[in-house]
């Protein structure tokens, strides 16, 4: 007879992916490579979540990746269970903790965003015992940056020595984006970012440091009179990240210089477009760059089904 659990559950090392930064080098170019092999062939696995319960937990709006990581588990083999912005008692009041020890009882892992900080996805995974993926935080989207990548490596067969314009704010997808190129070599981003809108200081520097054992460059400027020369993508993002507000009224000027338009990609003729969407045509970019013969955005769209796959697989081998 199995006796009944009594106390509290022990506290455990915090499991899962919370940012890119914190894989290793292997990892990445494995989460990479599988997602664009999924892309290539959708069957192309066993199902090595058969028999297991995902959560899908998100507190925020989201259409690709909620839909991405619901429908990789599916196709995996788990059994999803679903729970939207209203469903949980910490809306009543109940602690992350307590919450992260009821979900890892009953849960073989979690896909997570939600309203608060990343360091929350780590208190679940630790007090819960399971791992968790970070589906977005304020810090980081590390999953966006897996897609990113592998839509990179399809465009030009691999990742190693691409060049990357990125425009707009210094959210938690460009984040993603440095923390992830970091592993590949040969590589040159430079991030164009409005004054006061960059990436986190402590973040660039960290994945610059990184990036420059393997011949990668991460720049970061305030001026499109910066840019390179040469570059064979140009990414570009909502500028209001997930609808929030900016606290200067008159922020959209600050915003301007750095839309993309067909001028500015005829800067870099062979240059594919970038976007991780939603998008708003007309203030970040022009319908005519985003819907047009250079813009891979709606195959990058995609990719976030099978970027989602990847990460699952890699967790199904670590459970």
């Amino acid at each position: 007879m199995t006796e009944l659990m009594t106390g509290l559950p022990p506290v455990t090392p915090e499991q899962g992916v919370f940012s890119l930064g914190e894989l290793s080098r292997d990892d990445v170019h494995q989460l990479v490579r599988r997602g664009a092999d999924f892309y290539r062939d959708i069957g192309a696995h066993r199902s090595p979540l058969s028999g297991r319960v995902a959560g899908i937990l998100f507190t925020k709006t989201s259409t690709r990746t909620r839909t991405a990581f619901t429908t990789a588990a599916i196709r995996l083999g788990a059994s999803p269970v679903t729970f939207g912005p209203n469903d949980l008692q910490t809306n009543t009041g109940e602690s992350i903790t307590d919450t992260g020890r009821i979900l890892g009882s009953m849960l073989d892992l979690l896909v997570a965003r939600t309203a608060g900080p990343l360091d929350e996805l780590r208190e679940i995974s630790r007090h819960g015992g399971i791992p968790v993926v970070n589906a977005m935080a304020a810090e980081e989207h590390p999953t966006q940056g897996i897609c990113d990548l592998a839509t990179i490596s399809m465009c030009r067969g691999g990742v190693d020595g691409a060049r990357i314009v990125y425009l707009g704010e210094g959210n938690n997808t460009a984040t993603a984006l440095a923390q992830g190129i970091a592993h590949f070599s040969g590589c040159q981003v430079t991030f164009a970012t409005p004054e006061g809108y960059g990436l986190p200081a402590a973040a660039l520097e960290s994945a610059a440091k990184r990036a420059a054992q393997h011949g990668t460059t991460l720049t970061q400027v305030h001026s499109t009179d910066e840019l390179p020369d040469e570059a064979d993508f140009v990414y570009t993002t909502r500028w209001q990240t997930t609808g929030t507000a900016k606290p200067d009224a008159d922020w959209r000027e600050k915003f301007l210089p750095f839309y993309v338009d067909e001028a500015l990609m005829d800067r870099w003729p062979q240059a594919r477009f970038l976007h991780d969407l939603p998008a708003h045509r007309g203030e970040e970019v022009a319908g005519s760059v985003l819907d047009g013969d250079r813009s891979v955005a709606w195959g990058q769209a995609r990719m976030k089904l099978t970027s989602a796959m990847s990460t699952l697989e890699w967790l199904a081998d670590r459970l």
